[in-house]
């Protein structure tokens, strides 16, 4: 969902006039329904949400894209048994 904190706001909307002008007002209308009325929902853990009719039915949507594409869905187990640490010779340097 697109976030568009204070000092962005009205770049993307001078932006948006500029090269959609007949989409902007909806665009942005949209944008103001997903996020209760604003353009930018800053509450931490509802930055990258949102709510409201269109955003129940973009989140089916990608819901329904992933499952078509077999993303999200859980793969094998992680097999660290796997997983050799580099030895004191390998050149590699302690991180701190």
């Amino acid at each position: 969902l697109l976030r568009l904190p204070r000092e962005v706001l009205p770049i993307f909307e001078r932006w948006l006039a500029e090269h959609a002008p007949e989409r902007a007002a909806r665009v942005m209308s949209l944008l103001r329904q997903s996020r209760e009325g604003r353009a930018n929902d800053p509450r931490f853990g509802h930055r990258m949400r949102g709510s409201g009719p269109f955003v129940a039915v973009y989140k089916q949507r990608f819901d329904l894209a992933c499952r078509r594409l077999g993303l999200g869905a859980r793969g094998d187990a992680l097999d660290s048994t796997r997983f050799i640490p580099p030895t004191a010779d390998s050149g590699q340097r302690s991180l701190f």
